[in-house]
């Protein structure tokens, strides 16, 4: 990575200064290097001379004056193509520009690396999963659980493009009293489609999507099941529900682009005696008490933990504590992950303490399960919340929010905040066709550059391929609108870096929106279809190029697609 450079050159610098004396030996510091809020700072800046004043003290005692390091530090930095110039500011900052030549390269070099660029070698190969959505298969997902899809998804692509192997999964909530009152309540509103009266469960479903799964249960059967007694049609119906509810939810979850590599049924860990398994572990390793005729993990003795969790209760049946462990048990000592990321609502924060005590008790390290949390998301209509009420039938699903506004809508808007901040979705600002509306203006920007380069193609111009690129053609963009949109591509890696360092790619949507003002400045200051000066002309259109690339891919990471005409 570009900081990553600039940080290795800091570095040598500091070891020269110590090898001749100029600074005194000391342990080594990090480098933190940062961009500067304000352009005029230059291109990154560090602080490292005031870390190693620090450092000094501590190991001498001596008192030193950041701002004398910082000048010996850029003292001995050699001479090289991507540094243009060094300056001190303030206490001790050093604020590093990079050469025009050195950006004007970076054209070609985004050219030709394609819709690869900004992918970074940060996870190794490591593999990780994703486990998000992981509704229970009781209807239609309510148009909040959209975030939760959205959010899981964009984290796996931006982990996809660091170099980590990700699968994702959905875990089916097929097991307890929820699915088995969905199954009650299919089976009653089969019966009275059927002329049978049947009354609907009082922990039932009652809104309208019931009757249409009942009808389609008619569809595939016909009146099989009222021919049965009711306890083993309910048995039965169990299958049929199953697949009838998990089919649509996958339907449901494509038109947003959500798709995943493996369905995890709760029930198969009771069926392939997983549970049993994963609780043995834990009582060897004397994780479990046993006490009024129940079976308790001790949660109590590891940190922010009160009380003990029930896995095992005195009627015999397991807790839903112990579906977590088998389910985590078979992520990690069975699948061997090397970390697992599930993507909760804030409404569950109370059982990550003892998701981590788990973890303590199984003998892992604790940062390797992280429970990425997101709050609520409040949708807006004509200026006032809409509300709603799953059980009592009025349910606005991602199909609904789908069909108003968009798939493209749905997912930039709820990426528009950081996982624990509140989202208010605008459907009448997801709709708009103007500048206010951010996905609107960011496609269009993208569909804007491709019709440039469209009419440039079908005047003659040369700009889809990197064969006719020199450094000479590219030494004509020298243009502060040119460099400013260079250097606003060249953040792609570290944007990237970003939402997998935070698990949280909220700074994908701001960076896109940049990205189409930077592009949309350049285009109104540089003139780049230009028949007089043709050179100059398919250097701007390269850089166009390479400007759609970008935009582009952040769009594809988000999901969105990146249009070529609207």
């Amino acid at each position: 990575m570009l900081k990553d450079n600039v940080r290795q050159l800091i570095k040598n610098a500091l070891l020269a200064a110590q090898a001749d004396g100029s600074l005194p030996q000391f342990e080594q510091p990090s480098i933190e290097i940062l961009r500067p809020k304000q352009a005029e700072h230059g291109d990154y800046s560090t602080n490292v001379a005031m870390v190693v004043a620090a450092a000094i003290r501590k190991s001498t005692g001596d008192k030193s004056n950041p701002r004398d390091i910082a000048q010996a530090i850029v003292n001995h930095l050699p001479t090289n193509d991507l540094i243009s110039k060094t300056e001190l500011a303030g206490p001790g900052f050093i604020n590093v520009r990079l050469t025009d030549g050195w950006l004007q390269q970076q054209v070609a070099a985004i050219l030709q690396a394609g819709d690869k660029f900004g992918d970074i070698a940060k996870g190794q190969g490591q593999h990780w999963q994703v486990e998000y959505v992981s509704a229970n298969p009781t209807g239609p997902i309510h148009y909040g659980g959209a975030r939760n899809a959205v959010l899981g998804d964009t984290v796996a692509n931006v982990l996809e493009a660091s170099g980590y192997q990700v699968q994702r999964e959905f875990y089916i909530n097929d097991r307890g009293t929820q699915f088995e009152a969905f199954i009650a309540t299919l089976y009653a509103r089969y019966a009275q489609a059927l002329g049978k009266e049947e009354p609907i469960p009082e922990e039932g479903y009652r809104g309208e999507y019931m009757i249409g799964y009942a009808q389609k249960v008619i569809d595939q059967s016909g009146d099989r099941f009222l021919k049965m007694d009711k306890p083993q049609a309910l048995r039965e119906l169990k299958s049929v529900g199953h697949t009838l509810v998990v089919t649509e939810l996958k339907q449901e979850l494509a038109r947003i682009g959500v798709q995943f590599d493996n369905w995890f049924s709760e029930q198969s860990l009771y069926d392939q005696g997983l549970v049993e398994q994963a609780l043995t572990y834990l009582d060897q390793r004397g994780e479990l008490v046993r006490r009024d005729g129940a079976v308790w993990f001790t949660a109590s003795k590891y940190p922010k933990n009160e009380k003990d969790e029930v896995v095992v209760r005195s009627n015999g049946m397991p807790s839903y504590f112990a579906s977590d462990i088998a389910y985590h048990y078979d992520k990690f000592v069975r699948r061997k992950f090397d970390r697992v990321i599930d993507v909760w609502a804030v409404d569950h924060q109370g059982h990550v303490p003892r998701m981590t005590a788990m973890m303590q008790a199984f003998g892992l390290d604790p940062s390797r399960l992280t429970i990425l949390m997101y709050d609520l998301v409040k949708l807006i209509r004509d200026g006032k919340e809409v509300k709603l009420s799953k059980r009592a039938g009025n349910l606005i699903t991602i199909n609904d929010v789908v069909d108003e506004v968009g798939a493209d809508a749905l997912r930039f808007n709820l990426l528009t905040r950081s996982p624990e901040s509140t989202i208010e979705f605008d459907l009448d600002l997801a709709v708009a066709q103007t500048n206010e509306n951010p996905v609107y203006y960011v496609q269009y920007s993208h569909a804007r550059i491709c019709s440039i380069l469209t009419k440039a193609t079908n005047e003659g111009f040369a700009v889809q391929t990197t064969n006719q690129l020199d450094a000479a053609q590219l030494s004509l963009l020298v243009h502060p609108s040119e460099l400013t949109l260079i250097r606003k591509l060249l953040e792609l890696e570290e944007q990237i870096e970003m939402a997998v360092d935070k698990l949280s790619p909220h700074n994908l949507t701001h960076f896109a929106i940049d990205l189409a003002k930077v592009f949309n400045a350049f285009y109104r200051d540089c003139r780049v279809v230009d028949p007089d000066n043709r050179p100059l002309s398919e250097a701007r259109l390269h850089l166009s190029q390479a400007a759609r690339i970008v935009l582009a891919k952040v769009l594809h990471l988000m999901g969105v697609k990146a249009p070529e005409s609207m």
